[in-house]
């Protein structure tokens, strides 16, 4: 029993609850008369012997429980006892029967008097082995408790702090004793508070436990929010008494950081992606611009602008230089652009929330201004190099990122990045990401610019209509004739052409744009400068066919062609709602079939899209003319339907023709006819390809005059095995060195000892770019033609970019180096990440030039 005080002052009589310690460590009671029987028998003595209180009551304690051996001993004691001496001792015990249990009791003896005056004993006994069990549980939940690196707390009822261990005390301060009787209101913010106080009440209503429990506060002394994982689960007595809740903290911060970062990768890594699919869809400065904006507003900042060099728009040819070469800077400040785009996430932002003039007024959209000298916009601009723009404490701008926007090594124009304040800061990983997306923009707009200079050129026919001289290509043998269909003025809307592509590959390009004469020329000069500019990005040729196809929608429609008006500066590409609103003249708008094939000289596959053209026709040695099943698509300047595309593979020797139909359509008969004279007269492939093509234009009935006619005639030749050398190399350090010397055996056995020393080095830093920068197992392929082309291949994402090193910098120095000792180099997407190669010229037997001294200095 045990007494409350009372309100009253009251003394209260309560019954022990259950759980209570007696129940844990098993104590009984009993009595021993004075003739030395037991005299009285607890009921927890009949529990812990087994015995009930009749069969006890009577007999000798000595005789009942104790063995033989220690009989003679007990006596004595029990003598002693009655003697009035008080004992406490282990005595071993035996419960009675054929299956007797021995054990040991800790028993401590009080002499008595009965009510007549003679001596008796009350006896108290504890099972030691109940002790035992309590004092290893308390051992071992001390250790657990005290000496886990996790935070241990023990909510009790009352959801006050009963318990704490030193690691909980280690974050919170203080010792562990300290923490009794707080809440985690003293731990918490009141939201957070809030709601562990709900949580710890459902576990201890519930009895169900919580796991991970996410939390978020400050320790103390400590300005950042640390977020801690949190178990909890009610705790019982002996009983089954809920007497609280157990917590388990678990700080992860750490983790909390690294999904956050992981999630930014992904983030950036879907926008790059998207911004590859989006940004260069037009051959239009602004439209492109805003193509940048829409991608980055609002998946990576809240507000964005672009400006772009007023040069640049107006179609100014620039002096040669670094950074910059579009602007002619006077003294004092900048050079003038114009605000192309501006995109806000935020509703209440005007388009000047992203500039930074000092104390002008920002520019509005549209306008032309110049960025004060010494402000970070204009130095951004000189530098090439990203800086930030810290926001005003009275705006909602937190900060922003002026980016330059560089293009080969030019710089076209500055877009710059913000976030609202409430936004997560830019970090370096932002910052790379806002060079990537301004670079890209700037090469599509760099490309755009290429393009306009040649549209506005377009008149200068001669040169561009007339066929490349011997075309060479690697691995191929090319014929190919042009005849126009008026001869006296020698231009027309068919056009063929041999690009050559990094890795000894070839693209053979044959399109027709449907219309004669001048401006039908006009319109084939553009799409075939469109498709060489393409071609140098190395793109499918689906995609080059798509991007293609974006530029023939703005042949011959009013204002889309060499006028220069507008805001823009240059040609104004209509959009589809103006094609069906304008009463045009159908003779008016242009439209052109393409076939467009990439021949990779090492596989012999040759790949395939077509825009509307006529199918090409294949000869293998021995076999009779095939026309090559490629999907026809819609012809260019249609728009809204993608191109497919068919890789086939050429056996060595075959005979590829692409054409266009004036060589085998007529008036005089349908064009299935004109199709099989052609397969007809390719019946002698292996004639030379000169008198083969002779052979085809003199047999066809061509009624030359009504139609332009061209014929492009390739010969497969592929690469032999001897002339490639093809490793993979290991993703460690030691590559470097293993790709060092497979570059230099190759060439030894390749007769090409003038190339090994730059070659090993330039291989060397490649593959020591690969393996700091890119990813995954690398590839290195040498192939060896009329050049000797060196191709590094990694699963990155990343393209390299050059850059000028420092002269403090220990390195950066890599591509300089390429750049400086190769004749071309570069690189390029491929479906499972990016191949950097470079060019190297077969040794002549001249003695190889000396660098000059502007070389070697640009490289410091």
């Amino acid at each position: 029993m045990s007494e409350i005080p009372g309100t009253a002052g009251n003394v209260v009589w309560q019954s022990s609850p259950p759980g209570s310690i007696y129940d844990y460590i098993r104590v009984a009671s009993f009595s021993i008369g004075p003739d030395g029987l037991i005299e009285q028998w607890s009921r927890r003595a009949a529990g812990l012997f087994g015995i009930a209180a009749d069969e006890a009551v009577g007999r000798d304690p000595v005789e009942a429980f104790m063995p033989s051996e220690l009989r003679t001993d007990g006596h004595r004691r029990v003598g002693e006892i009655l003697d009035g001496k008080e004992w406490t001792g282990l005595v071993p015990f035996r419960m009675p029967g054929d299956n007797a249990v021995h054990g040991l009791a800790e028993l401590y003896v009080m002499p008595s008097e009965t009510g007549s005056g003679e001596r008796a004993a009350l006896c108290i006994v504890v099972d030691v082995r109940a002790l035992r069990r309590i004092e290893t549980d308390l051992a071992a939940s001390q250790a657990i408790f005290g000496q886990s690196p996790f935070g241990f707390v023990l909510f009790g009822t009352d959801f006050t702090v009963v318990r704490a261990n030193q690691r909980f005390a280690t974050v919170f301060g203080g010792q562990a004793d300290d923490h009794r009787g707080r809440t985690v209101d003293d731990y918490l913010a009141r939201p957070e508070a809030e709601r562990l106080t709900a949580t710890l009440k459902r576990v201890l209503e519930t009895g169900d436990s919580v796991t991970d429990l996410q939390l978020v506060g400050t320790a103390p002394g400590d300005e950042e929010s640390r977020h801690w994982s949190m178990n909890l689960y009610r705790v019982h007595s002996g009983a089954g008494r809920p007497v609280g809740v157990a917590g388990l903290a678990t700080d992860v911060t750490r983790r909390h950081i690294a999904a956050r970062e992981a999630a930014n990768a992904r983030r950036n890594l879907a926008l790059l992606n998207e911004a590859s699919a989006r940004i260069g869809n037009s051959l239009d400065l602004e439209t492109t611009a805003r193509e940048l904006l829409d991608v980055a507003v609002p998946g990576f900042c809240d507000l964005a602008s672009v400006d772009l060099y007023q040069g640049l728009l107006t179609g100014d040819e620039a002096p040669p230089g670094r950074w910059g070469s579009l602007r002619q800077e006077p003294v004092g400040g900048s050079a003038e652009l114009r605000r192309v785009g501006f995109a806000s996430a935020v509703s209440d932002a005007v388009p000047d929330s992203t500039a930074t003039h000092g104390d002008t007024d920002p520019p509005a959209l549209g306008a032309v201004h110049r960025y004060p000298f010494n402000s970070p916009c204009a130095k951004a601009l000189r530098t090439g190099r990203v800086k930030n723009v810290p926001g005003d404490d009275r705006g909602f701008v937190q900060s922003t990122l002026a980016v330059p926007m560089v293009a080969h090594d030019t710089v076209v124009g500055l877009v710059q990045f913000s976030r609202t304040k409430g936004s997560e800061p830019f970090g370096e990983r932002d910052r790379a990401l806002a060079t990537e997306l301004a670079a890209r923009a700037a090469v599509c707009i760099d490309n755009a610019r290429l393009y306009r200079r040649e549209h506005e050129r377009a008149l200068i026919l001669q040169r561009s209509l007339l066929p490349p001289g011997d075309p060479e290509a690697a691995g191929l043998d090319i014929a190919c004739r042009y005849l126009p269909g008026n001869a006296a003025t020698e231009v027309g809307g068919d056009w063929f052409d041999v690009i050559e592509l990094p890795g000894h590959r070839t693209a053979l390009v044959v399109g027709d744009v449907m219309g004669r004469g001048l401006r039908a020329a006009v319109a084939m000069g553009e799409l075939r400068t469109a498709v060489r500019t393409l071609a140098l990005l190395d793109l499918e040729p689906a995609e080059v066919l798509s991007a293609l196809d974006e530029v023939a929608r703005g042949l011959g429609t009013p204002g889309g062609s060499t006028a220069s008006d507008g805001v823009g500066g240059g040609a104004q590409w209509p959009s589809r709602a103006s094609h069906k609103s304008r009463d045009a003249d159908l003779s008016e708008v242009y439209l052109a079939t393409c076939v467009y094939a990439v021949y990779d000289s090492v596989t012999r596959r040759c790949t395939f899209a077509n825009a509307g053209h006529l199918p090409p026709v294949v000869v293998e040695p021995g076999e009779p003319a095939l026309l090559l099943d490629v999907p026809p698509g819609m012809p260019l300047g249609v728009g809204g339907e993608p191109f497919e595309e068919v890789e086939v593979e050429l056996k060595e020797g075959a005979l590829l023709a692409l054409y266009t139909d004036g060589l085998v359509e007529s008036r005089d008969h349908p064009l299935d006819e004109g199709l099989q004279a052609l397969r007809d007269a390719l019946v002698e492939p292996a004639l030379p390809l000169e008198d083969v093509c002779d052979h085809v234009l003199s047999t066809l009935d061509t009624r030359h005059g009504e139609d332009d006619i061209a014929l492009l005639m390739a010969r497969i030749q592929g690469l032999p095995a001897d002339a490639v050398g093809d490793w993979r190399l290991p993703r460690e350090p030691r590559s470097v060195g293993r790709a060092r010397e497979l570059a230099r055996s190759q060439l030894i056995a390749w007769d090409l000892d003038e190339l090994v020393d730059t070659t090993e080095l330039l291989v060397s830093e490649l593959v020591t770019n690969a393996l700091r920068y890119g990813e995954g197992e690398i590839r290195l392929r040498l192939l060896r033609d009329r050049t000797l082309v060196c191709e590094v291949w990694d699963a990155g994402l990343v393209q390299p970019r050059r850059r000028r090193a420092r002269d403090t910098d220990e390195g950066g120095r890599g591509l300089q180096l390429v750049g400086l000792l190769s004749a071309a180099w570069g690189s390029r997407r491929t479906p499972r990440g990016k191949t950097v190669w470079f060019e190297l010229p077969l040794p002549d037997g001249q003695p190889a030039a000396e660098r000059t001294v502007e070389q070697l200095l640009s490289m410091f």
